[in-house]
């Protein structure tokens, strides 16, 4: 960090931030705006995320003399919901503080990269496990408009006795609302659990189609949207979807 230098007021009266950072930079205000949401700016030695944030005499204003403006690309997070969480609240988790230590993607994040978040493939809020919430227009298509031939990846914990049919129906053997429903990938992991591997069908149906079966779902947890695996992110973290990394 430079050696902070006072902002001189303007008229004597508060300035906005990001009309203070352009008189320091000598750049645009959308520049200034956009180095100040990223996190390179503090005020009187804290760090200002806010372009609106004013700042008066004597204030000092400090630019981290590593800042550089990189490309404003549309991100992707990936989240690890737990159990009993509503789908509306897994933006609360979007905090620096929530971020995955083993993140490699290389994202630096900002206030930008959490407007126009679309949640994709929402879970129920009893389930836990990998959401995705993106800004990106193709991975939004993919999880929308193809999600159908997109396979998910989910792990059942169950109660009751296995029916000799019940794999077989859980497979291609079920109808519901008079359509059959698509085929599915199911297998026993345990006495307990079972693993679905599901494309077309979303995971609120899964208590249902255990149901046909005699079985109680009790609990639900996503490990993979297509290619995108949970792996080691742990409950409650994020990280971002990195470049290369295809559902």
């Amino acid at each position: 960090m430079h050696t902070p230098a006072p902002i001189p007021p303007v008229s004597g009266d508060p300035q906005r931030l990001s009309k203070a950072v352009a008189a320091l930079r000598s750049c645009s205000r959308r520049e200034a705006e956009q180095l100040i949401v990223e996190g390179w700016v503090r005020v009187d030695g804290q760090c200002v995320d806010l372009p609106q944030a004013r700042v008066g005499a004597g204030q000092r204003v400090e630019i981290d003399p590593q800042a550089h403006l990189q490309p404003i690309v549309p991100v992707t997070f990936l989240l690890h919901k737990p159990a009993g969480m509503a789908a509306e609240a897994v933006l609360d988790l979007l905090g620096e503080a929530q971020r995955w230590s083993g993140d490699a993607s290389g994202v630096r994040t900002s206030q930008t990269h959490r407007r126009g978040l679309k949640a994709l493939l929402p879970l129920p809020t009893e389930a836990s496990g990998l959401c995705v919430l993106s800004q990106d227009l193709r991975v939004v298509r993919k999880l929308t408009e193809e999600a159908a031939w997109v396979e998910q990846e989910l792990i059942a914990e169950t109660l009751g006795e296995r029916l000799s049919d019940g794999l077989e129906r859980l497979c291609h053997g079920l109808v519901r609302d008079g359509r059959p429903l698509p085929p599915a990938r199911v297998s026993w992991q345990s006495e307990t659990r079972l693993r679905f591997a599901v494309k077309g069908i979303p995971p609120e149906s899964i208590a249902w189609m255990c149901e046909q079966v005699g079985l109680k779902l009790c609990a639900l947890r996503r490990l993979r949207i297509g290619r995108i695996a949970m792996a080691g992110l742990p409950p409650g973290q994020w990280r971002c979807l990195a470049v290369g990394e295809r559902f």
